[in-house]
């Protein structure tokens, strides 16, 4: 028993220097140090593309919390970059279905009418995976793959929800996190929000290493294509618009990485500490 708490102990301690090490490589973007390790990925009561098999990582790191409009704006402006959305003069808008609309883009993500004007701390929108690539460039970094993502998610106990087993209610008990209605699929305010919430506002509803928004609030960009469709990249999570069956830690989407749309945005990876 001694030697067994005193490798905790150990293992506990390694985990924490990997932690501040991870935070200090990209001040700011509060990365967390996820340590390697096997879990199932899948769902057997999910869609086809689902199919539930063993899969393991290597250790690596992950933001705590989706980029910012914020961050992105900083990002913007030291490398005058313009968003694929914006060099398009279009991009993806929800609202029962996908429309695309005149003019969308990050700093309007449902149109020329709409703004982030007071939205600092929510997650940008509008982007695509190109643009998500190189924002993570710019600070030494990258998208996390699809594995990696969901280890992060669903941890090595592969849970279905990143909270655990109960699927999210909009009944104003305990949120877990910033989805639309229970019926597939609109917004909803009976979170607090009808579209982005600020980022971390779902404590309640962190991953098993302590990740806010991995269910909800913004779809999330990966690195690895989609199975079966080698022009579009997998992206997970779920958004402000799907129901609990769409926040499930297994369900995935594909996009063109072009794409730019108002639900999706993205967090960075970086090596273990």
């Amino acid at each position: 028993m001694f030697v067994t708490s005193r490798c905790v102990v150990a293992v506990l301690a390694v985990w924490a220097i990997w932690a501040l090490q991870a935070a200090a490589a990209a001040p700011g973007l509060d990365l967390v140090a996820i340590p390697g390790g096997s879990f199932v990925t899948g769902d057997a009561g999910g869609d086809a593309n689902e199919v539930r098999r063993e899969v393991t990582v290597g250790a690596f790191s992950l933001m705590r919390r989706e980029v910012t409009n914020a961050q992105f704006a900083a990002f913007v402006a030291a490398q005058d970059r313009v968003s694929e959305a914006e060099v398009r003069g279009s991009g993806y808008v929800w609202s029962q279905r996908w429309r695309l609309v005149a003019n969308a883009d990050w700093r309007h993500p449902q149109g020329p009418d709409s703004s982030i004007a007071g939205l600092d701390d929510h997650p940008v929108v509008q982007v695509s995976a190109h643009d998500a690539e190189a924002f993570c460039a710019f600070h030494g970094l990258r998208l996390p793959t699809e594995e990696e993502w969901a280890f992060a998610a669903r941890g090595p106990q592969s849970l279905r929800y990143v909270w655990g087993a109960v699927p999210p209610v909009q009944d104003g008990r305990q949120l877990v996190a910033n989805f639309g209605t229970e019926d597939c699929c609109a917004p909803d305010d009976s979170d607090g929000y009808v579209r982005t919430a600020p980022v971390g506002s779902y404590p309640a509803g962190r991953s098993p290493f302590g990740l806010d928004d991995m269910a909800g609030n913004v779809w999330e960009w990966t690195a690895s294509l989609f199975p079966g469709r080698p022009s579009q990249r997998v992206i997970r999570g779920g958004g402000w618009g799907n129901n609990p069956y769409g926040l499930r830690a297994a369900y995935r989407h594909g996009n063109p990485p072009h794409f730019a749309l108002d639900m999706v945005g993205f967090r960075c990876a970086g090596p273990a500490p």
